[in-house]
């Protein structure tokens, strides 16, 4: 079954996929995260394939993909762009983004925005969707690295949107909401480096304010700028405020990445046997894999 999900749009996009013998189905909620949120709410499938509906990727890796996914026993497979379509401003910010979350998470999966991947039914079961946009690559290369969950990359053709068509992605508005969102999954997914950081910075800060008053009740027994220790002794309680907030969201996420990997195993994994797909030339082969519902 092919699942087109259709938000906002006032274009030919319905008439066209029903033509095309796709099930068609409405989100009122504008915004691509909110529309593969319902998608991976109401489709129950074994294997999910998202990809962007502006003819940008080459759909003719999707069987591929789906073959590594099923040969390797995985739950994500990322199709990494490779092509001269991106802009200028999306290559720069794109390049900015992945090095951002390479460093905090210590990885990108290649191409951590990329709207071409294949999942299976526990990646998708598993995955607690709240971006309402284009954060929702983010939010999934995020989840997949925080449970540590089997992925690969396969690289993609990606090229320029049809003629006439237009990008509803903005640089710097999307731009800065993706980047927003990389901050706020840091806050929840690796607290310890967020709130770390911050006490270590208001610490230093204190410490910084609070040694030449120190070094002068050394030298004359007084205290000449007590609003200045003031200032650091408070600065030091927040340090101290932000550290333990940082170990008690710590253990929040521990929790709540237990009852994530538990939700996750609830589902078997990827299995199949491989047969010969005549719509596809040459030795190309496409998995069937058995419904563990259909008995």
């Amino acid at each position: 079954m092919t699942y087109r999900g259709v938000n906002a749009s006032t274009d030919r996009t319905v008439e066209l996929a029903l033509e095309a013998g796709a099930t068609v189905c409405s989100e009122p909620l504008k915004g691509k995260g909110n529309v593969v949120r319902r998608a991976f709410a109401d489709i129950d499938a074994d294997i999910y394939l998202l990809i962007d509906g502006d003819d940008t990727y080459d759909a003719a890796a999707a069987p591929a993909m789906i073959e590594r996914l099923v040969t390797e026993n995985l739950d994500q497979v990322v199709g990494v762009r490779r092509g001269s379509a991106y802009r200028a401003g999306h290559l720069l910010g794109n390049r900015v983004l992945n090095r951002i979350v390479c460093g905090i998470f210590g990885d990108t999966m290649g191409d951590m925005l990329s709207g071409y991947r294949v999942f299976s039914r526990r990646f998708v079961k598993s995955f607690p969707a709240v971006s309402r946009e284009f954060e929702i690559e983010t939010e999934l290369t995020v989840h997949s690295l925080a449970l540590r969950i089997p992925s690969a990359t396969v690289d993609v053709d990606f090229r320029d949107r049809a003629e006439g068509s237009e990008s509803k992605l903005r640089t710097y508005r999307d731009g800065w909401k993706i980047l927003n969102v990389i901050l706020t999954l840091t806050r929840h997914e690796r607290p310890m480096h967020f709130f770390g950081m911050l006490s270590a910075g208001l610490g230093a800060l204190a410490t910084l304010l609070a040694v030449p008053v120190f070094l002068a009740y050394l030298d004359t027994g007084m205290v000449w700028r007590l609003p200045t220790l003031v200032v650091a002794g408070f600065l030091v309680m927040v340090a101290c405020l932000l550290l333990v907030t940082g170990l008690v969201i710590d253990g929040t996420r521990k929790s709540r990445h237990e009852a994530s990997r538990l939700a996750y195993m609830r589902h078997p994994a990827v299995r199949g046997t491989y047969v010969r797909d005549p719509a596809y030339a040459g030795d190309l082969t496409l998995p069937v894999v058995p419904s563990p519902r259909s008995g």
